[in-house]
């Protein structure tokens, strides 16, 4: 917490624009020139909040995902809730023409955002109903799940290729723009429709955390605590991948989010799911919001998608995981 304080206070002051510490204090408080209040409140206040918001959707994601199907490789991307948003951009951007890319005084726009939006999250849910569907007929064994995700994702990322191959310069270099993770088209209106079903979700998970403990315990325990474990599944499971799908169609593909953060909390505060799903939250933001102030500072006055930042810094950092994991099993 103390970390995503300071993170935020930095982030208010840190941006492509070339203000000054002291006339971005005097925008916080609304005195002094007006472009730089509208850059503080109109820009990176909104992105700093969808940061938090979104890190905290993801790591959460992640959490539920990895306790639910007994797989600490599970994470939203594994169930290919990502690559079924990606395809319902893609048909949204280049079959119905719903989010050409303009410049207005260099700020890149895409026209329409919320029917790519509606369509990303739509085909999201789509693919977790299909792999859940999947599952069900095997009952939810772990091993199953994430192999018909992983196949599910495939099959996405196929038919993607072959809408962008036949898209035209236009159409295609849109999708291309819209697939990367930007906090840099959040707004107000945007936060809001992500920050009502994560706040739900949080308060979910959090009340029924002693169930997920019990799940750890292996599905006789937990049965005889009176869980249902098929219908528990699978609302988490559509909980988990409704953030996640909801996720992507705001902002796009933000990676390793969900992966990392629950297995790194696991080492630092154990598996107790009341205080790891709060801290593994807590974690997703900070290291998302981090990674938006490189993606802001890295390059001087360019701002890179944050996407491209967390799976630069995750993938060495995953890899680490994997290998200090087979150390100990060995």
């Amino acid at each position: 917490m103390a970390a995503l304080i300071i993170l935020f206070i930095a982030s208010i002051f840190i941006g492509t624009s070339g203000m000054s510490f002291l006339d971005g204090l005097k925008a916080l408080f609304r005195i002094g020139d007006e472009t730089n209040i509208i850059i503080i409140y109109n820009i990176r206040l909104p992105r700093i909040l969808a940061a938090i918001i979104a890190g905290i959707a993801l790591a959460i994601s992640g959490t539920i995902m990895q306790t639910v199907s007994n797989n600490d490789m599970a994470s939203p991307s594994t169930l290919g809730v990502s690559n079924a948003a990606v395809l319902g951009a893609n048909i949204a951007i280049i079959i119905l023409g719903g989010g050409i890319i303009s410049s207005h005084g260099g700020i890149v726009d895409i026209s329409n955002p919320y029917v790519v939006a509606i369509f990303a999250f739509g085909f999201a849910l789509l693919a977790t109903l299909l792999v859940l569907g999947l599952a069900h007929f095997k009952k939810f064994r772990p091993s199953t799940t994430i192999l018909i995700g992983v196949a599910m994702g495939t099959f996405f990322t196929g038919l993607t290729t072959i809408i962008q191959y036949f898209a035209n310069d236009t159409t295609l270099s849109s999708a291309i723009y819209w697939s990367f993770g930007d906090l840099g088209r959040a707004s107000y209106d945007t936060l809001l429709i992500l920050l009502i079903p994560t706040a739900l979700s949080l308060i979910f998970f959090v009340i029924f955390s002693y169930r997920y403990n019990a799940l750890l315990l292996g599905d006789d325990s937990a049965k005889t605590l009176g869980i249902n474990l098929k219908l528990f599944r699978f609302i988490s499971l559509l909980l988990a991948s409704m953030l996640c799908g909801l996720t992507v169609s705001l902002f796009g593909i933000i990676g390793f989010i969900g992966l990392l953060a629950p297995q790194i909390m696991k080492r630092l505060v154990g598996n107790d799911h009341k205080i790891l799903i709060i801290t593994s939250a807590l974690f997703g933001a900070v290291v998302l919001l981090l990674c938006d102030i490189l993606a802001k500072t890295i390059l001087g006055g360019l701002s890179l998608p944050v996407g491209a930042i967390t799976s630069i810094i995750g993938a060495p950092i995953f890899i680490v995981i994997l290998l200090t994991r087979g150390k100990k099993h060995d």
